[in-house]
């Protein structure tokens, strides 16, 4: 039974290359027939009726690639977090979990928290960040809970992002402007 499907299968590809070959299957076509630009070529082929265009589907810029360097609001976080270690920071998930921390005192000792920076966009605004503010406390025999709160804190830290990100933004924009009025510009004679 196996040796009948190989040479069944041989066979059936062998009438489908001699099909092709016969010209039954491909049209030969010559050069001065067909354009030689693809716009024209397609633009031919949809008047015969030989083709379809799915709208502007295959055109454009082949896409767009974000950086964490060229993101003003993934900057301005990590350098406002840069004073607790990080745990993670995805720029491709649009997350920044620190570690717990505490301010060294000795009233806060056995109280830490733990900040998560959520990027819901790439534009500044004020909803673009969502600021997490998790405490942790600690008793005398090590037993801990923790939960999320709702304080000034996250306020203040997205404040912050917010602020230098914008501050990042219209430097960048300002050098951008600065370079173009460079190359525009033309001496006197």
């Amino acid at each position: 039974m196996n040796n009948y499907f190989k040479i069944l299968s041989v066979l059936f590809i062998l009438l489908f290359f001699n099909a092709c070959q016969n010209g039954s299957f491909f049209k030969r076509s010559d050069v001065k027939d067909n354009p030689v630009n693809v716009e024209d070529r397609v633009q031919k082929n949809i008047e015969e009726g030989r083709g379809i265009r799915f709208g502007k589907l295959g055109k454009g810029s082949g896409g767009t690639f974000d950086f964490a360097s060229s993101n003003s609001l993934w900057r301005a976080t990590v350098e406002t977090l840069d004073f607790v270690p990080l745990i993670n920071a995805s720029y491709s998930g649009g997350i920044i979990i620190t570690d717990w921390f505490n301010g060294g005192s000795e009233d806060n000792k056995n109280r830490s928290l733990k900040i998560t920076v959520k990027f819901l966009s790439n534009e500044i605004r004020s909803d673009a960040v969502k600021v997490d503010v998790h405490e942790k406390i600690c008793n005398p025999q090590n037993i801990c809970t923790t939960q999320l709160i709702k304080s000034k804190v996250s306020g203040d830290i997205k404040l912050a992002i917010l602020k230098k990100a914008a501050f990042m933004e219209k430097n960048i924009v300002a050098d951008t402007v600065k370079k173009n009025k460079k190359k525009r510009f033309i001496p006197d004679d």
